[in-house]
């Protein structure tokens, strides 16, 4: 009788530990898919769009899917909005760095396949992204996408938010400017929301004709 209740407790105490154990490791290895940003912007100049993924297939890790989508529309009717969009399948080479290869959509040039690299590293205050690209068309053009968000945190409830966004493309062959942006972010967070000033600085073309935008902008992360 005594053997069996040992063996009862033993079997009751590893069945707990166990359990500790499990629940442990899944607080300590939350799901880390990075979330879908989503922004817009109101400003001197007109509204702006912008929509970012970058996720991994969970059932293949190594797998994933980029994409950038910038949608510009100016306050004036006659002027055309000016939409740039790019989606990718990626694939992990090692943490942070993934190869890239999709399609990308611009005015001038229409829909091109493209193929590039993505580096990203992110932590509670800190995401950065990097990502330079080349079309695979005969007249061959380049561009470099670099992202850097800074959120420390304020108290429990708020944090501070900053964004410092920038892409510049030329073709190689050339060295003919088509297309560069900065975009500046600056504000407060709370929870999944983000909202402040907002300031896009846009070069088109070669001679770099320059159009302007401040004003507010909103964001939210969605999981």
């Amino acid at each position: 009788m005594t053997k069996f209740f040992n063996s009862v407790i033993t079997t009751l105490l590893i069945s707990t530990t166990s359990a500790f154990a499990q629940v442990e490791n899944n607080i300590e290895k939350p799901n880390t898919n990075p979330p879908i940003n989503m922004e817009s912007m109101a400003g001197s100049r007109g509204v702006m769009f912008q929509l970012l993924v970058n996720k991994k297939f969970q059932s293949i890790p190594k797998l994933g899917f980029f994409s950038v989508t910038n949608a510009t529309a100016a306050w004036e009717k006659e002027m055309t909005p000016n939409i740039m969009t790019q989606a990718h399948f990626t694939y992990n080479l090692f943490k942070g760095l993934d190869l890239s290869s999709g399609m990308q959509y611009t005015p001038v040039y229409g829909f091109r396949p493209v193929a590039g690299l993505i580096y990203s590293y992110a932590t509670q205050d800190i995401l950065i992204i990097l990502n330079p690209k080349v079309d695979l068309a005969d007249d061959l053009a380049t561009e470099s996408l670099a992202l850097l968000e800074y959120k420390p945190k304020i108290n429990d409830k708020l944090n501070f938010y900053s964004r410092l966004q920038g892409m510049y493309g030329f073709i190689p062959e050339s060295g003919i400017h088509n297309r560069s942006y900065i975009m500046l972010r600056a504000g407060l967070g709370y929870k999944e929301f983000a909202f402040g000033a907002a300031s896009n600085f846009d070069w088109y073309g070669p001679i770099k004709h320059n159009e302007n935008n401040f004003g507010v902008f909103v964001s939210a992360l969605l999981f």
